[in-house]
This record gives C-alpha cells, sequence and structure tokens, in this order.
C-alpha cells in the first residue's frame, strides 16, 4: 500500500494489487475514506464517512498533485509487472 502524499492528516495512496484498474487514488482520514479516478477526467468514485467541504478540499489537492501520482501509479506498476 504505497503512501504517495501526506496532508494534514489525510494520506494519499494506492493498494499494491490494483494495477488492473484505471489510474485512481484513495485518501484516508481514520476511518474515513474516498477514491478518486485520475483518468479520463478526475472524479469521486466513492467516498465513506467524508463531508461535502472535505471532499471538496481532497479534489483540489487531487487536481493539484494530479501528475504527481500518475507518475507514482506508472513507475510501481511499470516496475512490480516486469515492465
Amino acid at each position: 500500500m504505497p503512501t504517495i502524499f501526506k496532508y494534514k492528516r489525510y494520506r494519499f495512496f494506492f493498494f499494491s494489487n490494483e494495477g488492473y484498474e484505471p489510474v485512481h487514488i484513495h485518501v484516508r482520514k481514520g476511518t474515513e475514506t474516498a477514491k478518486f479516478w485520475l483518468e479520463p477526467d478526475i472524479m469521486l468514485e466513492y467516498s465513506y464517512e467524508m463531508s461535502p467541504s472535505e471532499l471538496k478540499e481532497i479534489e483540489g489537492i487531487v487536481r493539484e498533485k494530479k501528475e504527481t501520482f500518475k507518475e507514482a501509479w506508472n513507475a510501481y506498476f511499470r516496475s512490480s509487472s516486469g515492465g
């Protein structure tokens, strides 16, 4: 479960077995979670226990760090698949 970025109490990560899915990022703060697709456009897939204001803040971070998240995803899954 590689952590890509931390902001305040939020941790941005993906699971190491998700290379078959489109590029996305998970966000967790305690028991609160959310998942955002990064391609083709940034879109919330789901959230659990996060307020609308938290999701708005997180979406802003995802938009700002989109390329960083995509680069980390591609580097991780390219190297773990032997490519």
